[in-house]
């Protein structure tokens, strides 16, 4: 979906080889590794697109070596420069640079490996007889970063800088209380929200002159802190950072740990493919170092290593910001989900003066670009400020869909849990995208119709963009389920209800002989790289394996006929579409294998400049594959290979449910729903042609029998679904 000039970006390292054994049952993570065999480099406008990469969802750090000096890049989530103006005015910003300087190791070789049960990344500069290892972690359950040091054949003379990026607009201070440095960089000039970020840096065992002798360790402390999370960031973290010592640095290290295995343990996936097993596990370590901030998301790079990067970092609505998201719920990652909201939510008023003023309707209109607390990092681009693109002083690319997107992860999120509290929370985002459709959409000749809203950024006034019938759907379905569960706006639902019977349907065409959707009814019919022909699919919801015969016929001729298995502004969803039509799964499965090799060692995508945006990806894919649930039909293995054994636990199906189920020798076994909300339940039954026994907390109940079965549930209430041989 990018019309923007793509920026070229230095790819820094190889893909490192990976190998282990298959696993038997649940994966044991603490065998996946990432591995970096190149002298990786420090470029200034990198944005640690093949890094290691480090964080606890809040604060986030990178690793580069060049010359003789390795460079951690820290960043926090919460520090950007927040003005509503583009022309790298507004985006994330750099907290700070730590480089350890290592004296005659000028040019060595370089090799890192990273451990993703819990992040650990240890650097290896090997030259002659010099050899040093540097260990990074952060913590995860505070905002302290270790960086560990060891000499291993002859001693080393070391020198730490703590440094911040050239940048006029930057306020920064810098000093020294007895052994510890300290660093603030604030930007509080000609923006509109203050920020502030500030930096505490001590070594444990050494003091300023390090000669560091063989077999010997220098543990370096770094404490981080925002103006947001306490108003007095720099005395903040000069007092944490006086407590840390070597107690209590194991300390810290015991709580890392412990939080990572709990990470690992809200659900897991085993399938034969290590290749695709270290992807899926790859993604949610990625998602869980970036996001846990419920005020601040990631923004599209994730990490920031530079203070311009490209689209100013910017949360990019036409589906860049929502992808990493994608997979978090079903992977039961709600923590990592929640972030999500927050800018979505705090745009609000910005979109109805959009809504108001642009469209002259009610509800929210908003931009292709924004930030965090109401920031418009794309407001008055210089590049199209003159242009139809432009829209008072907002950058649209005539698109009316970028709202309605938003609302796909909190859908997701909401069909998944039923937490009426967050129902509450989206409510009044999700009836701000109802109103603006309800005054925006045509009726005529008994079908309501969209005019002027571009399918692509830049594709003209087309009419009934596929992406935004099928946005549409998932949008009034939302919204109807949001007011019957809460009990609100209930006198409105008649009018939702007729929106979504009397819509356009999705427009069709042929091409190759082959019926396939059309990008829109009259305008863009078709674009050669870009995945929007099949977005309705997935992840807008609108087609399932419960939808017409005809129209899940048109759906795979159109995945046939894209093969987008591979494109920069596509993958995201195409393989998950695939997955929701039916499409030949050993075809998928092989595909996303040569998807997964790729890849860098840390996830992100080879020639793919859009950050996070692929780093679950394959985690998504393989639990749509596993354990379908759109539509409130659960599907055990629907879409897997039936030759191939795997397994699943816990993975969160519509319904706020929690599913595990295995698959071996081509028979469904061990199935388990454990029920949070006491909701019906309907499956597709895993044993075609046998009945179906329930077990209750353990005790035998009721018998089913049918091609798919329904049952109610109780709230906490585990169900085991048993077959009976005839």
């Amino acid at each position: 979906m990018k019309l923007l000039k793509l920026f070229s970006f230095l790819l820094l390292y190889p893909f490192g080889i990976y190998a282990q054994n298959h696993h038997q049952e649940i994966p044991h993570v603490a065998t996946l590794k990432n591995t970096w065999t190149k002298r990786p480099q420090r470029i200034p406008n990198d944005v640690s697109i093949d890094a290691p990469l480090m964080g606890n969802g809040d604060v986030t750090m990178s690793v580069g070596y060049k010359d003789n000096s390795l460079r951690y890049y820290i960043s926090k989530n919460d520090f950007w420069r927040l003005r509503s103006q583009s022309d790298n005015l507004s985006g994330p910003r750099v907290a700070g640079f730590v480089d350890i300087n290592i004296e005659d190791l000028n040019d060595a070789n370089f090799t890192a490996q990273q451990l993703i049960k819990n992040g650990i990344t240890t650097c290896l500069l090997n030259k002659g007889a010099g050899k040093i290892a540097a260990k990074s972690w952060v913590s995860a359950t505070e905002n302290l970063i270790f960086i560990e040091i060891k000499a291993i054949h002859k001693a080393a003379k070391i020198s730490i800088g703590l440094i911040s990026p050239e940048n006029p607009q930057a306020n920064v201070k810098a000093g020294k209380v007895n052994n510890i440095y300290w660093l603030t960089r604030a930007f509080t000039d000609q923006v509109d929200i203050p920020t502030e970020v500030a930096i505490a840096l001590k070594t444990i065992n050494f003091k300023d002159t390090i000669t560091l002798q063989p077999g010997k360790k220098l543990l370096i402390a770094i404490a981080v802190e925002s103006k947001f999370k306490n108003e007095k960031p720099l005395e903040f973290v000069l007092n944490q950072i006086k407590k840390v010592n070597e107690n209590s640095t194991a300390i810290t290290m015991k709580q890392h740990n412990k939080w990572w295995d709990a990470y690992w343990n809200k659900s897991a996936v085993t399938i034969e493919d290590t290749t695709l097993m270290k992807a899926y596990y790859q993604g949610l370590y990625t998602m869980a170092a970036c996001s846990r901030d419920p005020k601040f998301p990631p923004g599209i790079f994730g990490w920031t290593t530079t203070d311009k990067p490209a689209w100013n970092g910017d949360y990019h609505l036409n589906y860049n910001f929502q992808a990493p998201f994608y997979a978090m719920s079903s992977s039961n990652r709600l923590e990592q989900s929640i972030p999500h909201d927050a800018p979505l939510l705090d745009f609000m008023p910005r979109g109805e003066w959009y809504a108001k003023n642009v469209t002259h309707t009610r509800g929210i209109l908003y931009p292709v670009g924004i930030g965090p607390m109401g920031i418009e990092v794309t407001k008055s681009h210089p590049s199209y400020i003159n242009s139809k693109n432009s829209e008072l002083e907002g950058l649209f690319f005539g698109q009316r869909s970028n709202a309605a997107y938003g609302l796909l992860n909190m859908a997701q999120y909401w069909r998944s849990t039923y937490d009426n509290s967050y129902g509450k929370k989206i409510y009044p985002y999700a009836l701000g995208v109802v109103n603006f459709w309800e005054d925006y959409l045509k009726f005529e000749n008994g079908r309501y119709v969209i005019y002027d809203d571009a399918v692509h950024e830049g594709s003209g006034n087309d009419k009934n963009s596929i992406l935004s019938l099928g946005l549409i759907r998932n949008t009034f379905d939302l919204i109807l389920d949001l007011s019957t569960s809460l009990k609100i706006d209930e006198n409105r639902q008649n009018k939702w209800r007729d929106i979504l019977s009397k819509l356009s349907e999705f427009p069709v065409q042929t091409r190759n002989n082959k019926k396939v959707f059309r990008y829109s009814e009259v305008g863009t019919a078709w674009w050669n790289d870009n995945g929007l022909g099949i977005q309705h699919i997935y992840p807008a919801n609108a087609i399932t394996l419960d939808s017409k015969e005809e129209l899940i016929t048109i759906a795979r001729n159109t995945i046939d006929e894209m093969q987008r298995w591979h494109d920069s502004n596509t993958s995201s969803s195409f393989y998950t579409a695939a997955v929701r039509v039916g499409y030949d799964p050993q075809v998928i499965l092989n595909e996303l294998h040569k998807y997964a090799l790729k890849t860098y060692p840390n996830g992100f995508q080879f020639n793919n400049p859009h950050g996070i945006e692929n780093s679950c990806t394959v985690t998504n894919a393989l639990n749509e594959m596993l354990c379908m649930s759109v539509g409130n039909n659960i599907r055990l293995f629907g879409s897997f290979p039936k030759n191939k054994n795997a397994s699943f636990k816990d993975i969160r199906a519509w319904g706020a449910f929690l599913v595990s189920a295995s698959l071996t020798n081509e028979i469904v076994s061990d199935v388990k729903i454990r029920s949070e909300k006491g909701r019906l339940c309907n499956v597709t039954n895993p044993w075609p042609g046998k009945k179906v026994l329930l077990v209750r907390n353990g005790k035998k109940a009721e018998v089913l029998e049918g091609h798919k079965i329904s049952f109610k549930t109780a709230v906490n209430e585990t169900v085991q679904l048993k077959p009976i041989a005839r």
